[in-house]
């Protein structure tokens, strides 16, 4: 794979090597609306690279520089998202503008350059992360239809299955230990998560992006066994 020169000139200076990849949607109405945006002086937004729906992969920004695609963010205490990772923005016109499957031959590609990434960079899985993950308040892409399954069947990203967790759903309102371990789990993992040992709007909001990303046929806030399970075995994967 060899991508297109397209580039952006919305990018400065990193303070270290990238550990992370952070996945987007464009959320625009066509892949070369996305583009122009991207190369926009003005619009101060850019990514490392963009994969359209038919497959071709545009670089916009070198690796080795600090893009600006991810904004205000968190992941296991670093704010400056931006500065530890690598951004690939993936062309679909997202929630607003007609949400709809990736297409398989974009997803190729995606995985065929996730492999080129990583033979420079060292990038666990455990750090191959959505939008919505680093800024779940804010953010909802690439969102509960990205295959993030096909992505670990391919060797990048975490992905389990396992059997539902005993006990009783936790939703908003609830209090006590059970919460307050629910919220110690996911700020392990790495969400901005405080341990409150309430259930509030804003935990809510963070077991969304969770399964937004690891149980996406079940986007609904609630923390259920089956959220609770593959939390515990993805927090025993990601170490």
């Amino acid at each position: 794979m060899t991508p297109i020169a397209a580039p952006s000139p919305n990018f400065d200076a990193r303070t270290g090597p990238p550990d992370m990849i952070v996945l987007h949607y464009t959320g625009m109405a066509d892949g070369a609306q996305a583009l122009a945006r991207l190369r926009d002086p003005e619009a101060k937004v850019s990514a490392h690279y963009l994969v359209e729906e038919d497959g071709r992969v545009f670089a916009l920004a070198p690796e080795a520089r600090r893009a600006w695609h991810a904004g205000r963010g968190f992941w296991r205490g670093e704010t400056d998202i931006n500065a530890v990772s690598v951004g690939v923005e993936i062309v679909n016109p997202g929630h607003e503008f007609g949400y709809r499957p990736f297409p398989d031959v974009q997803i190729a590609a995606v995985i065929e350059l996730l492999a080129d990434i990583r033979t420079r960079w060292t990038i666990p899985d455990s750090r191959l992360l959505g939008h919505s993950d680093v800024a779940p308040d804010r953010k909802t892409d690439p969102g509960e239809l990205f295959p993030w399954k096909a992505l670990a069947d391919a060797g990048h990203g975490l992905w389990v299955e396992p059997d539902d967790a005993p006990g009783a759903t936790l939703a908003e309102g609830d209090e006590g230990l059970g919460v307050l371990a629910l919220q110690s789990a996911l700020t392990r993992l790495g969400y901005d998560c405080p341990r409150t040992g309430r259930y509030d709007g804003g935990l809510s909001v963070i077991v969304r992006a969770f399964q937004r990303h690891w149980r996406p046929l079940s986007v609904d806030g609630l923390a259920d066994g089956g959220t609770r399970a593959r939390l515990m075995a993805l927090l025993r994967m990601a170490g």
